[in-house]
């Protein structure tokens, strides 16, 4: 069986056409059904696009209120049956109707190493406390910020002479090999969690 994805941007869609690449190869075990955005006219719509993939906006602006949003926002997902949801870049919090809809089924993504330096800033955090590894973790969406069961954790070498920038960039590259990597073994061999500890494999 296919692994259904669904995956939320917010911007060029990197992260999602590393996807897209990966999932060209029926072996991944995973395919991309649906792209959604949190604003229009961006490079993530794009990509999808140009593969024939179902593409919808859910912009914030766009509702009376964040509820109704929310409220969107799954019911656009869940017209794909997805497995797995992925924030891949997505730069909007859920709402609690989104959470309960998906829970287990919603990773994101975040590009410092967690439970270390939450939020939008990672690597300029890690920079400014001078830690000499940063890298990128894989998690759960729970109703906290950066807060869910880690999936996975690469780490990347905060160098001498590193800005935000480079560190980032370097970051990006690792985050996106794992991204790859960790949904392709989810959808070949399964995951189980036990309180916070997640496993991938059926064993």
């Amino acid at each position: 069986m296919t692994v259904r994805l669904v995956v939320l941007v917010s911007g060029s869609g990197s992260n999602l056409q590393a996807l897209l690449d990966a999932a060209a190869d029926p072996s991944y075990g995973a395919s991309v059904v649906a792209v959604g955005a949190d604003r229009p006219d961006i490079e993530g719509l794009r990509r999808a696009e140009k593969h024939g993939i179902p593409t919808f906006v859910a912009s914030v602006p766009a509702f009376a209120t964040r509820d109704e949003w929310d409220a969107f926002l799954t019911g656009a997902c869940q017209q794909h049956a997805p497995d797995l949801i992925v924030s891949a870049g997505f730069m909007k919090l859920v709402g609690p109707r989104f959470l309960a809809a998906f829970e287990g089924r919603y990773i994101n993504t975040h590009n410092a190493l967690l439970p270390a330096f939450p939020g939008m800033h990672g690597p300029r955090d890690a920079l400014a406390y001078g830690v000499k590894l940063a890298g990128a973790t894989l998690h759960f969406v729970d109703s906290g910020v950066d807060t869910g069961a880690i999936i996975a954790q690469v780490a990347v070498p905060v160098l001498d002479d590193d800005t935000e920038d480079t560190l980032l960039e370097r970051i990006k590259v690792a985050e996106r090999r794992q991204l790859v990597d960790t949904v392709g073994r989810m959808a070949r061999d399964g995951w189980t969690v036990n309180e916070r500890k997640v496993r991938l494999g059926r064993g």
